[in-house]
């Protein structure tokens, strides 16, 4: 499979830090417990967008009426 065929973007987790506004270390305790899905490559980790939005989406607390 070419890499361009790969649908979604994978981000470090510094990048991910920054855009939730959390430290990087807040990031890798989500990814050691499995909170949050990601990919080892080498000695770094890469997540998926989708993986951060799944996490988001998973916990949100719902609206109040």
């Amino acid at each position: 499979m070419p890499l361009a065929s790969i649908p979604t973007p994978y981000l470090t987790i510094a990048e991910v830090a920054g855009s939730l506004r959390v430290s990087k270390m807040t990031v890798y305790r989500l990814v050691r417990a499995h909170a949050l899905a990601s990919i080892r490559f080498g000695k770094s980790y890469r997540i998926s967008e989708k993986a951060v939005e799944d996490y988001l989406r998973k916990t949100t607390l719902p609206a109040e009426p």
